[in-house]
């Protein structure tokens, strides 16, 4: 089994805590993304799983075993990082079998994994070339190779696309993504592209100076961000953010004020007089006032225009707060054009000002 577990696993250097009480269960099989900016966390603690960094307090498992006191080659694990760490004098084949040779296994096993492996990611066409020989995408490839040839409890990844072009990124996820369905082998990824995270993962572990945001899958994080970090993360653009006053409105519905802007919105009771209102760039569309899904007008200034071709992201300041309005096509607008938009009600999220904690218990049946 390669289930892994984190029970109160803490990480501290010089007296300093970088990972805090880490609880997170990963299923035998499962595809877990560690995500979060720089400094989170995410890579102490997959180097913690791996055993090349000890923990300070707490509990690591794989499968039945707790793995603390254990060495990293004792583990049952494969790790490819972001560099490839090939052997530049070794054949594509001599890479893929060098682990498999160190532990003394038959050589009929050696080809027989060898090429099964190679096949899976499409480098049989380059067993016999070097690694100078090779495109990054197809290093990269070898890299994963050479852990798949193992075929160990659990996979760990630590950004291991970060070298590699747009076009290759996109390409080596749909890859790494596909050999891990094929051969359901536990894998632990750790990125800070929220995009990875979000095409790749069954679930997705969000981190954030040392402590666990949130868990779920990437549907979940989208639709029901549980705090505003996470909210503002997830997602590309991110959700926007406005601060806005609150009021009972009668009729199940509450009045959203600030800076000239006057919603009521449906559906929604009991929030406290202050919450933060999150809304996703889909669901802030220009003002139609024969929309009839759409709450308005709100009024502010453009601060961006992010053209992409079949959309345009539009980045609109609301007094001291800014929302990204989505375009279908291009829009013909320029830093500094007043325009209106409307939201969709039922996209709203709302959030407590305090400690940025999503208020799920605010929504009710309109």
């Amino acid at each position: 089994m390669g289930a892994v577990r984190f029970s109160q696993v803490r990480k501290s250097y010089a007296g300093h805590e970088v990972v805090h009480g880490l609880d997170l269960e990963i299923a035998d099989g499962e595809f877990m993304v560690l995500v979060g900016p720089s400094g989170s966390g995410k890579t102490t603690a997959l180097r913690m799983l791996a055993g090349l960094e000890s923990i300070t307090a707490g509990e690591i498992r794989i499968g039945d075993r707790v793995v603390n006191a254990i060495a990293p080659r004792e583990r049952d694990i494969a790790m490819v990082f972001q560099d490839y760490a090939l052997y530049p004098q070794m054949t594509v084949f001599d890479n893929l079998a060098f682990g498999l040779r160190r532990r003394r296994t038959p050589k009929e096993e050696i080809e027989r994994r060898v090429r099964s492996a190679a096949a899976s990611l499409d480098l049989e066409p380059y067993l016999e070339r070097k690694p100078g020989q090779l495109s990054g995408g197809q290093a990269q490839r070898v890299a994963l190779g050479r852990a798949l040839v193992r075929d160990p409890q659990v996979f760990l990844m630590d950004e291991p696309l970060s070298n590699l072009d747009a076009k290759l990124r996109t390409q080596t996820r749909g890859e790494i993504k596909r050999l891990q369905q094929d051969v359901r082998t536990t894998t632990v990824y750790v990125t800070h592209d929220q995009v990875e995270a979000m095409t790749m993962g069954d679930r997705i572990a969000v981190m954030n100076d040392g402590v666990l945001e949130q868990v779920g899958t990437p549907e979940e994080l989208y639709e029901r961000p549980a705090n505003v970090f996470v909210g503002g993360f997830i997602g590309s653009p991110a959700m926007s953010f406005l601060t806005m006053a609150a009021e009972p409105a009668g009729a199940g519905a509450t009045r959203l004020r600030c800076d000239g802007v006057d919603l009521v919105v449906p559906g929604v009771e009991g929030l406290p007089g202050e919450v933060v209102v999150g809304v996703r760039p889909e669901c802030a569309r220009p003002w139609d006032p024969e929309h009839p899904a759409l709450l308005g007008p709100i009024a502010g200034e453009v601060a961006y225009v992010e053209a992409l071709g079949r959309e345009t992201f539009v980045g609109v300041d609301v007094g001291g707060d800014r929302v990204v309005v989505q375009h279908e096509g291009r829009a013909s607008l320029l830093p500094g054009d007043r325009v209106e938009f409307g939201v969709q009600p039922a996209a709203l999220r709302f959030f407590d000002v305090a400690d940025g904690r999503a208020l799920h218990a605010a929504r009710v049946a309109a």
